[in-house]
């Protein structure tokens, strides 16, 4: 009966979210929502040039992210909030692109001072979600917030990285699709999970990012997962919707960014 009672729970939750999201993939100012939103619902034994060798081949065998930031390898980011500290180790071993991009904003300084603009704990611990570049202008109302993303300057274009995921006992990545049951990613929707946010088209991710609240198994297959929160995740516990990023910092790792800056 617990179990049952939980699954209806996460629907409703998944439902309040569709309901409030975008309506997916849209032009340059109006893009991507949270993965609550529209959406709202291995440890590797190689080396590190050849996890290098490995990641490039993944990626150049999808051509879709040939030009788009990518991480070799692993990266800490520091993100503070409320003047208190959030380590996130970045994986850019299981998820190159979707790892790469984020880091790849964090080295612009796109985050610092944006706001996490949908918190979502009620029924049940679920999502915290920001990333929006809108949210950097204080005359934009919050309910407005969900549907930005990063324009890059270079461009002038919305960047969109599509979903990426790596299943287990796989040497390719699943690129711009689920992934299919009985499969399971890699890099799972545990708490403390750091991911891209997108519409409910799959390829509409860009600079939005959540922290999973709790363990979200449900969602596994169906968003990014880059990451995770290796401390600090007391401070994304109290982390209030309206509340800001201060900062972004990448503390470690940043030889491994390829393509950034671009």
């Amino acid at each position: 009966m617990l179990k049952i009672r939980r699954f209806f729970v996460s629907l409703v939750i998944l439902g309040a979210l569709i309901v409030g999201g975008c309506t997916g993939q849209q032009t340059a100012a109006n893009t991507t929502s949270p993965t609550a939103s529209a959406t709202e619902v291995t440890s590797a034994s190689t080396t590190a040039t050849e996890t290098a060798s490995v990641t490039t081949a993944q990626v150049e065998s999808a051509p879709q992210t040939k030009d788009l930031p990518r991480l070799d390898g692993k990266a800490t980011v520091v993100m503070t909030v409320k003047g208190s500290p959030i380590t996130i180790e970045v994986d850019g071993t299981d998820a190159p692109i979707s790892a790469g991009n984020f880091v790849d904003l964090v080295q612009r300084g796109v985050y610092n001072g944006l706001m996490f603009h949908r918190v979502v704990r009620e029924p049940q611990p679920f999502v915290v979600q920001g990333g929006d570049p809108q949210s950097k202008d204080p005359k934009v109302p919050q309910q407005a917030l969900g549907s930005g993303s990063f324009i890059d300057p270079k461009t002038g274009s919305a960047r969109f990285v599509p979903l990426e995921i790596k299943a287990v006992g796989s040497d390719a990545i699943t690129y711009g699709k689920t992934l299919e049951s009985p499969a399971k990613p890699i890099l799972q929707h545990k708490r403390g999970a750091v991911a891209m946010a997108r519409s409910q088209q799959p390829d509409s991710a860009s600079s939005q990012f959540y922290f999973a609240l709790a363990d979200l198994e449900f969602l596994d297959g169906n968003y990014a997962v880059f990451g995770k929160a290796t401390s600090g995740m007391d401070v994304v516990d109290k982390i209030q919707q309206g509340d800001r990023i201060e900062s972004a910092k990448v503390t470690k790792g940043a030889e491994n960014l390829k393509n950034g800056g671009k």
